[in-house]
């Protein structure tokens, strides 16, 4: 089974919720047959690269909200990671763009490394002093800090296009799956979970999606034309026609 998550690096609500989908699915007693793919999901796409500013900031000139309210709901966010074992800044982060960051996600994912990146960039942003925006040189070490090559990763960032219709293909795919925030969640193109949900519909929606696989339809001589079926080679060896 395939799950597919939707998201973006400067979502709070994605990295909490990668922690509680994490937790359902290492609960999961088939857990060692779910591939998860991660895919791109930019919350402010064609924001330019040296557009940067504080978190409450961006908070309360995009949604009108007052400092007060904003540092609340940061708090909020803080102590719901907390609750999942997560570090989280409330004070102090920035905002920018994640296009970048995306990119690399695409390379990573071309050489196994996309799972480790992800967690470096989340563990980067909402619990490390220093910010993951606007120094190429910063995501170069969290490249190489989950597995990249740096000279990779460099060539990456350098060549704007590298990667970039990768990630606009994702995000066009989640507009025509109808996401319209993140985090999201695909389980085998079947049924979708939007948000941090808990872990327990997580766990619920593994076992449906699971439990609903259609089993694998075989079609062979055998079953169109009566007749014995195809040769094939197996545990005991190849069949070989005695006539």
């Amino acid at each position: 089974m395939r799950v597919e998550i939707w998201s973006d690096i400067a979502c709070p609500w994605c990295y909490v919720g990668k922690a509680r989908f994490e937790k359902a699915l290492r609960d999961f007693p088939h857990r060692d047959e779910v591939e998860v793919v991660h895919r791109s999901f930019e919350l402010d796409p064609g924001r330019a690269k040296d557009d940067i500013q504080p978190v409450i900031t961006m908070l309360t000139r995009k949604y009108g909200m007052s400092a007060a309210q904003a540092e609340a709901g940061e708090d909020n966010l803080g102590a719901q990671a907390a609750a999942e074992g997560l570090d989280y800044r409330t004070r102090g982060r920035d905002h920018g763009s994640t296009f970048d960051m995306h990119r690399l996600l695409h390379l990573a994912k071309k050489h196994g490394r996309q799972e480790r990146l992800l967690d470096a960039l989340y563990r980067a942003n909402f619990a490390d002093e220093r910010s993951v925006f606007g120094e190429d040189e910063r995501l170069v070490e969290l490249a190489v800090a989950a597995g990249l090559d740096a000279d990779a990763a460099r060539a990456v960032l350098a060549d704007p296009e590298a990667y970039a219709a990768e990630v606009r293909a994702d995000e066009r795919e989640a507009a025509q799956l109808g996401a319209n925030g993140v985090p999201f969640f695909v389980l085998d193109r079947k049924y979708g979970v939007s948000g941090a949900q808990p872990a327990e519909v997580f766990a619920q929606a593994l076992t449906q999606a699971f439990g609903e696989r259609a089993p694998l339809k075989i079609l062979d001589s055998g079953s169109i034309d009566g007749g014995d079926g195809a040769d094939a080679c197996g545990p005991d060896g190849c069949a070989v026609p005695q006539h």
